[in-house]
């Protein structure tokens, strides 16, 4: 640590930290227009200047220096900096005057109005006029693609994008063109960028040149209620809030988490609003003669129980989709326990993954910030840039600091950042074949579903776990083995164990015919065989409520307060933005009431005595933002055998389109249809 004055207030920091970090730990306010804290340092705004005692006779860039560069006093004393100097306040109004020579005076129509950068430190920092009489510099808005809008006279050139799309992304979408005034920030040919995280970068614009494309003009900032809430679009759990106003949501931004998303979220997580409102379910629906029509909740009540009533406990099963959270699969998993059927599963894509192998089988043990100290990879069956962009993200900011060997068995695709390929499927996956440097301590291999979600799963991961021991993934101190999964309900209903009972049937079996009443809480990525009566509880008409008999219509994870379960085990709990439209209700109430009607009354009347019920029967689920501990592997429960030669596939085909709320948006939809485009155009 190194001492330092600021404002002649002495504090210790670590000498890496810049001037701008060690005035603002010191509690001073410093402007910075291209400085961020997750980005490399430009120093290209100057609007940071601070006073340097015994340095030049002029304003520092506190951005684009260290302490560590500082020269301690005559006498040994500490370095001593400045931030509201008559020298530091005459700079900072003379680069606020520069940087307002050519923006725009368009405030009262700009969507940043209310949380824009330059608008507040312009009010701060800056001077109520301009000499500045000539005409202002007029740049053409940019195509750049269906999720951001450009008003490029707005541009800065913080180069806060470009940056982003280079390092942290990986994509290096944007760029800049021509020199001084000529200097414009554009894509190459203004073509649609290609990040699954470019969304971000309307978050990071200082000004109102970059806006998110699908809100445009819809709302103002101050209009919105802001709830902070979970994501479910992906496993990873990412930290958001949802903007409302009135019943609709109107955004969904990025909520800092440094233990799991840092400050960035996926497009699918940001730009599925207007799925939200499209496509809902929003009263009950009865089939009479093959045709659906609208129905009270008595009458959907009456035919779900004639028909559980006169059918064997051993001929009734359920399924939980990928986006229910865990208080309705508790739920489920009672009233099904209730009538006597052990058929029940949340695994609707086949992966082989059972809770009676040890939690420590199926979540990322080394948890999401835990990539940042790993000191080797293995990538097997899995494409993170598709199946989790954040956490890819991650792994690309730890490739970045260099010392990281990665290697891939699977599919061959771009995931931003280079690896070794070492095959295709199974066969490359052995003790033999696969071998961490012997420098190694921490090394680390990510189990995806796409060797999990296949008929020799179980073998694949029998084989994954011999591989990760003898790579010392698995060793004291550290557990480098890592499933990565793609649903944010499975962890969730596994740790539940929403898993076949005694003699219970499989998601596949039951969806195959192997049950005449079928209990289907939002799966719509598993298609039911005719014959089955279908009683489907989800939010969005999607493939299961056309394959229903009856539909009770539920709620979107926007519209209850829930409890999930992300890929590295760690218990999050979102809360409620909005109330689900029409007569739909909150899926845990719409069991609770269709317990009663079947004869078989839940042990619970609110959600407060559902979850007292849950921690008591799973003390873990209490750990709200904790990992809770995980046993470790019960090695005697895996099956040995040898795996066929079929390719590792990812279960993951279109990342825009993978939920029923991302298939009603029309926003996905199109960016849906680029990503095609860009794949047939790279195929020929």
């Amino acid at each position: 640590m190194t001492k330092v004055l600021v404002d002649n207030k002495e504090i210790d920091v670590p000498p890496e930290f810049t001037l701008l970090q060690a005035c603002e730990e010191a509690g001073a306010e410093i402007p910075r227009f291209c400085f961020h804290d997750r980005l490399s340092i430009a120093g290209n705004c100057r609007m940071c200047l601070i006073e340097v005692k015994g340095g030049p006779p002029k304003p520092t860039a506190s951005c684009a220096m260290s302490v560590r560069d500082l020269r301690p006093g005559p006498n040994g004393e500490p370095p001593a900096m400045f931030t509201n100097t008559p020298m530091v306040k005459k700079a900072r109004e003379g680069v606020m005057e520069f940087l307002l020579i050519n923006h725009p005076l368009d405030c009262p129509i700009c969507d940043q109005g209310g949380e824009c950068d330059l608008q507040d430190q312009a009010m701060a920092f800056g001077v109520d006029s301009s000499r500045y009489g000539e005409n202002k510099r007029a740049v053409e808005d940019k195509y750049i693609g269906p999720l951001v809008k450009t008003s490029m006279n707005r541009c800065i050139h913080c180069t806060r994008c470009v940056r982003f799309t280079a390092e942290v992304a990986g994509t290096g979408d944007m760029g800049a063109i021509g020199r001084g005034e000529d200097m414009e920030i554009t894509t190459y040919l203004e073509s649609a960028m290609t990040s699954e995280l470019q969304g971000n970068i309307t978050d990071l614009c200082p000004v109102g040149a970059l806006l998110p494309a699908p809100q445009s003009f819809r709302a103002r900032a101050w209009e919105m209620q802001k709830t902070q809430t979970i994501d479910v679009m992906d496993a990873v759990g990412s930290a958001i809030r949802v903007d409302t106003r009135g019943r609709e949501v109107m955004r969904i931004l990025p909520r800092v988490n440094e233990a799991v998303n840092e400050e960035w979220i996926s497009d699918k997580t940001r730009q599925i609003v207007d799925g939200l409102r499209a496509q809902r379910l929003d009263r009950p629906y009865l089939r009479e003669n093959g045709k659906l029509r609208p129905a009270t909740w008595p009458e959907a009540f009456a035919a779900i129980a004639a028909k559980v009533k006169t059918t064997p406990a051993a001929r009734i099963g359920a399924i939980a989709g990928d986006l229910a959270s865990v208080e309705e699969i508790y739920a489920l998993k009672g009233l099904m326990a209730s009538l006597g059927s052990a058929n029940i599963d949340c695994r609707q894509d086949g992966a082989k993954l059972d809770p009676k192998l040890g939690r420590a089988s199926y979540i990322f043990n080394a948890t999401i910030a835990g990539i940042e100290e790993a000191d080797a990879l293995l990538i097997v069956g899995a494409n993170p840039r598709k199946e989790a962009p954040v956490l890819n993200a991650r792994i690309r900011k730890r490739w970045l600091r260099g010392n990281f060997p990665i290697g891939l068995i699977g599919e061959q695709v771009d995931l931003t950042y280079p690896y070794k390929y070492i095959g295709a499927g199974p066969d490359s996956l052995s003790p033999d074949t696969v071998k961490a440097p012997d420098s190694c301590k921490k090394p680390m291999l990510i189990l995806g579903q796409g060797a999990l979600a296949r008929p020799d799963g179980a073998a694949v991961l029998a084989r994954a776990i011999e591989v990760a021991t003898a790579s010392r993934a698995i060793s004291d101190g550290w557990n480098g083995f890592s499933v990565l999964h793609t649903a944010a309900a499975r962890v969730g209903a596994l740790d539940l164990g929403f898993t076949p009972g005694e003699g219970g049937l499989d998601a596949a079996a039951m969806a195959g015919g192997g049950v005449d009443v079928l209990f289907n809480l939002g799966a719509d990525e598993i298609e039911i065989a005719p014959g089955a009566f279908v009683i489907y509880q989800g939010s969005h008409g999607d493939a299961g409520a056309h394959r229903a008999d009856v539909i009770l219509p539920g709620a979107a994870y926007t519209e209850k307060s829930g409890t999930w379960v992300n890929t590295e085990g760690r218990v999050q709990q979102g809360e409620r933005a909005a109330f689900p439209p029409g007569a739909a209700r909150e899926d845990w109430a719409i069991l609770r009431a269709l317990s009663e009607a079947v004869g078989h009354k839940l042990p619970f009347d609110s959600l407060g005595a559902l979850r007292a019920a849950l921690y008591r029967d799973f003390p873990g689920m209490a750990l709200i933002d904790a990992i809770p501990a995980s046993p470790a592997f019960n090695a005697a429960g895996l099956k040995a055998g040898a795996p066929d030669k079929a390719p590792f596939i990812s279960t993951v085909r279109d990342f825009y389109l993978t939920n029923a709320i991302a298939r009603a948006s029309a926003v996905m939809a199109e960016c849906s249809a680029l990503a095609r485009g860009r794949a047939r155009q790279a195929a020929e």
